[in-house]
């Protein structure tokens, strides 16, 4: 079973479970699969999904027998007023900013729901481009957008603490169930972990300083 397979099938389990969700985000693997983006659409899901770029992409309108991909159109993007520059959230060492950009694509669901290529450009000299495809409620802003494809990193953050605490990638199971159970255990301890951490971070800073010297000026 594939790995887009997988995540159709765990995800749709837990949107039929009434498991609340604002966006579905994932890389490339996933947003290279036409079948978990059709899955979601259905459902009026939104979706922020990596692409390469060179993912076939049609132009559509007028144009919609013509191939194209997410670089070809990026680079078609000319005015200093295409690009934004937004934050991707909170990184190490402050905010996490990029220029972003956005093509519309030339078609909506019965819902009104917008289908954008979303683009995420370095401000740096390399000036490196990140794409993704994206599913959207009708207006949608840039900002909610690039907020949505930055909580990537959020994820990938606690994946990495899962790996590195709980042994999250040290499984060797051969079945379904055995991969299964392994990984909910790890997440049912993640989530105990993160949950007991804020509890005592937020305990700490509720205390007062006892090593701070008294403020009270005697009369």
């Amino acid at each position: 079973m594939t790995k887009p397979k997988m995540a159709r099938e765990m995800i749709a389990a837990t949107l039929d479970a009434g498991v609340p969700c604002a966006y579905v985000l994932g890389d490339a693997v996933y947003g290279a699969d036409s079948g978990l983006r059709r899955m979601l659409e259905a459902r009026h899901q939104p979706y922020v999904l990596g692409v390469r770029s060179t993912h076939y992409m049609r132009r559509g309108g007028e144009r919609w027998f013509e191939g194209t991909s997410p670089e070809e159109l990026a680079g078609e993007l000319r005015r200093k007023k295409d690009w934004v520059c937004h934050t991707a959230g909170e990184g190490a060492k402050g905010p996490r900013l990029y220029d972003w950009a956005r093509i519309r694509r030339p078609w909506t669901s019965e819902q009104g729901f917008e289908s954008w290529l979303l683009i995420r450009r370095k401000r740096s000299p390399s000036a490196e481009k990140t794409y993704y495809l994206a599913f959207a409620p009708p207006g949608s802003t840039l900002a909610e957008l690039a907020a949505a494809a930055g909580l990537r990193w959020a994820v990938e953050e606690c994946f990495e603490r899962a790996k590195d605490d709980l042994g999250l990638d040290h499984c060797e199971a051969r079945s379904w169930h055995g991969w299964h159970r392994h990984m909910t255990l790890c997440m049912a301890a993640l989530a105990f972990l993160s949950r007991l951490s804020a509890d005592l971070r937020r305990t700490a800073w509720s205390k007062p300083n006892e090593r701070s010297p008294d403020r009270t000026i005697a009369a």
